[in-house]
């Protein structure tokens, strides 16, 4: 066991050197997949708010058709360029986003050049994950084997960090997924690396803490990974951006909460195992060290208390 532990954390450090990366400072609410599938989007009052509004925001800004804020709010002016879209597509002009439209905007992706040829990898596959870089690198036998490049989560709904394993394969999971999904067995929420409908996110922050792929890159992994196959995914608990911290608060899950609790606990404020769910014993452990700290007792971590827990 430990040389199988020595050996992981040379891989990993080979990863960060042939990546470019450094190793982070620092050691959701949401449910990750559970947010990718796809909604029908059209205007309403009160409008529709959400991080599937600012992709498609974003896209249609891309494309010379939206000129307003991405801020995620579906109004009339995300309507009229939705309409806009339509019309010069040949399409129905509802101002409905539907899944069509989504493939639709995908179809205006600049075209890629065709996979080449590669034989499945022969021996044990391993998959480390760079969240720095947004790169999935495949390791066949701890041999660098293949890089594809990613879309991971953004600052609200990070990627989770460590060392998971597939536990779920499925093909055209279901829209927003693309046409592969490999669920991992992540305590705190439901991960996955899966395809996309939405080609254009790849190298952003841009998913509910998934790891997309273009389909056709997914599709090459897919037959690689088998169940029980290791994935280790690297990067700062906190968010790509160490500066970038989010407010942790009661109904919280993520890598971020685990290191929270891990610091609780050698603390002697928390008692237990580090699951990654902010409950009722985590934010009583927070008010704890808030009250022997001076600090307002909120049983939230914000700024003044990740300083103090120097973390």
């Amino acid at each position: 066991m430990k040389g199988k532990i020595s050996s992981l954390i040379s891989i990993v450090f080979l990863i960060l050197i042939l990546t470019g990366a450094t190793w982070p400072d620092n050691l959701a609410l949401f449910k990750g997949a559970d947010y990718e599938q796809t909604r029908n989007l059209w205007l309403q009052d009160p409008p529709l708010t959400g991080t599937d509004i600012v992709e498609l925001q974003e896209r249609l800004k891309e494309l010379g058709f939206y000129q307003g804020k991405t801020g995620g709010t579906y109004d009339r002016e995300v309507e009229q360029a939705v309409i806009n879209f339509q019309i010069d597509n040949g399409l129905s002009p509802d101002g409905i986003v539907r899944d069509y439209l989504w493939i639709r905007l995908a179809d205006k992706e600049i075209p890629v050049s065709k996979k080449t040829k590669l034989d499945p990898p022969s021996g044990n596959v391993l998959i480390i994950i760079d969240t720095f870089k947004l790169k999935l690198v495949v390791l066949n036998d701890n041999e660098l084997y293949k890089v594809f490049p990613i879309a991971i989560g953004r600052s609200s709904t990070p990627t989770p960090i460590g060392s998971f394993k597939v536990v779920h394969k499925a093909v055209n999971w279901g829209t927003g997924f693309g046409t592969r999904w490999m669920g991992l067995n992540v305590p705190w929420g439901k991960y996955g690396i899966h395809g996309t409908n939405k080609p254009w996110s790849i190298g952003r922050m841009a998913s509910h803490g998934c790891i997309r792929m273009h389909n056709r890159d997914v599709e090459q992994l897919y037959p690689w990974v088998k169940n029980g196959t290791e994935v280790i995914i690297v990067g700062n608990p906190f968010g790509r951006l160490s500066y970038n911290q989010r407010t942790l608060k009661r109904g919280s899950r993520g890598s971020d909460v685990v290191a929270l609790q891990e610091k609780l606990i050698v603390l002697g404020f928390l008692t237990g195992k580090a699951d990654g769910i902010y409950g009722y014993g985590t934010e009583k452990a927070v008010k704890e060290f808030q009250k022997a700290n001076n600090l307002k007792i909120t049983g939230q971590i914000g700024w003044e208390e990740y300083r103090r827990l120097n973390i």
